[in-house]
Parts: C-alpha cells; structure tokens; sequence
C-alpha cells in the first residue's frame, strides 16, 4: 500500500488508459503492471530503510508528543486532554521525528520509485552513491513541503483521534465500552483518512521533489521532470496536469493511512495499557517486599 501511491504520484502522464504515454491507469492496472515486469518482491521495495523510517519516526514522534502534553500541563493553564492541545503537540511532535528521519524517508521513496535495472541494488549503495554524486543535502530533498505538511497532518491526526474519542465515550453506554481496543482502531483509521485527504498535496510534492536528481531512473515510466523547489513543483503540475494531478495516488493513500494509523494507535494505546498494568502489578510487591 506504500509503493503505489509513490508510482502514482510520480507519473506525469494523466492516471487513464485514453491518456497517450501513461504506465500506470489505476490500482489494479499498476499491480498487474508491477507483477509482469519487476516479479512479487516489487511490492516490498524500500522495505529496509522503510522499517528504520517507521522505528526512528513513531519513537521520536510519541516520545516528543508525551513529554509536549506533560509540559503543558505542567506549565500552563491548559488541559492536556483538550483536542487543540493535542493538535499542536501533535503537530510539533511529527515535525520533530521529521526531521530526525528525513533521510530515511528519502532513501525508501527512492527505492520505492526505481524499476528495473536497479540504480541502487543495496542500501549501502545508494547512500554512498547518493552522497558522491548529489552531496548531503540530498538526502534532505523535499523536506519543506514535507515539514508543512506534516504539521497539520500529524496534528489532525491527533486532534481527530482524541475528538473521536471523547465521541465514543459520549455515544457509547457504559455497560458497552468493553471493546476499547477495537475502538481504538477506528478512530485511529478514521483520523487517518481525514487528516490524509485533507493535507495530500504535500505528500505529492514531497515525492517529486525526493526524486529529484534520479531522473534516469524514471525515465522507463513516462515522462519526468525537474523542479527548481517547491513552488515551481505546484505551478508545473497546475499547469501540465491540472488540479487532479494534485491528487493521483489519492485512493491507495487513504487504504494506507487508514490501515497504518489505526494500527498506530491500537499499538500504542494496547503497549501503554500493558505497562500500567504491570507498572500497577509490581507496586503492590515492592510495597510487601
């Protein structure tokens, strides 16, 4: 669910069959597509600097997020649990891990984009190759959109996910919140799809801007192109591709969102329950002991 929304985002070409040039139609079209060219592995490209990109950023993203809330509520006036508390913690958490992974997140769309022959056949080999050729801050392409955007993505996130929330507890009787960890799931994944499709854009241009430099790598797709930084990357795919071009790869976008933030917060939510319970087990022994 990853690798096609990255070969959707990154066609120029118009996402239909009658669009003269274009690879890839539609989901099932582009997993076809993949199948009969590059074999199953296809599907798990970039899976190694992908594992380090979800590591290092939900580490650094919950940590930044608890120690932001326990500092407003420490320190001002605020309710921690308010959801435009959890907005901005939310939100500058995300930017923190953004940044402490960046890298990573560069290296896996890198990886995700490149077809047969391979221009990097191992990690190792694309970081040196990446940083002889193109220099360090390389691997920082694409981190202003990407910094704007995942303010208010993360942030939604968080906000949706503790209004859905204080929702449930509303909506649902007493007697039928049994189920907390399924509810926990839905609300992440429905959070998930507002905060996707309401800041997708700069995930887009965050992609065309990432590949940046890696033009022969592409050119067996279709058409590619060079853009000179953010705003020249919004005014070339207004104006060769129109509005919907800001959108392609929307659908598979939102099956992984939904699906990878509500697992998010199931986990997190499930791993925190568990660590109460044991932390709440071993007073009592501590205590006798």
């Amino acid at each position: 669910l990853e690798i096609f929304p990255v070969f959707l985002q990154l066609q120029i070409e118009q996402l239909s069959c009658r669009s003269p040039g274009a690879k890839y139609h539609g989901i099932l079209q582009a997993v076809q597509c993949m199948l009969r060219e590059e074999g199953l592995r296809a599907f798990w490209k970039g899976h190694v600097p992908a594992q380090f990109l979800s590591i290092g950023y939900g580490a650094v993203q919950f940590m930044a997020f608890e120690s932001l809330t326990k500092l407003v509520h420490n320190l001002t006036s605020y309710n921690a649990r308010d959801s435009s508390v959890h907005f901005v913690c939310g939100g500058l958490a995300a930017c923190t891990a953004t940044a402490a992974v960046q890298p990573v997140d560069t290296l896996r769309t890198r990886f995700a984009a490149q077809g047969e022959p391979k221009i990097y056949p191992s990690l190792r080999h694309a970081v040196v190759t990446m940083y002889q050729t193109e220099g360090p801050w390389t691997f920082y392409r694409g981190l202003t959109p990407t910094i704007i955007a995942i303010f208010p993505y993360a942030g939604l996130q968080f906000y949706f996910y503790n209004v859905l929330q204080h929702f449930s507890e509303w909506a649902v009787p007493a007697e039928g919140k049994k189920g907390g960890n399924i509810k926990n799931l839905v609300c992440g994944s429905c959070s998930g799809i507002i905060s996707k499709t309401l800041t997708y854009p700069f995930d887009l241009f965050k992609k065309r801007l990432q590949v940046g430099g890696f033009e022969q790598a592409r050119a067996a797709f279709g058409q590619v192109r060079t853009y000179r930084g953010l705003l020249d990357c919004m005014r070339q795919i207004m104006r060769e591709e129109g509005p919907g071009g800001f959108f392609k790869g929307l659908s598979p976008s939102l099956l992984k969102a939904a699906a990878s933030t509500g697992l998010i917060f199931f986990c997190y939510e499930l791993f925190c329950s568990l660590l109460c319970a044991l932390k709440s087990t071993e007073s009592p022994e501590r205590k006798e002991g």
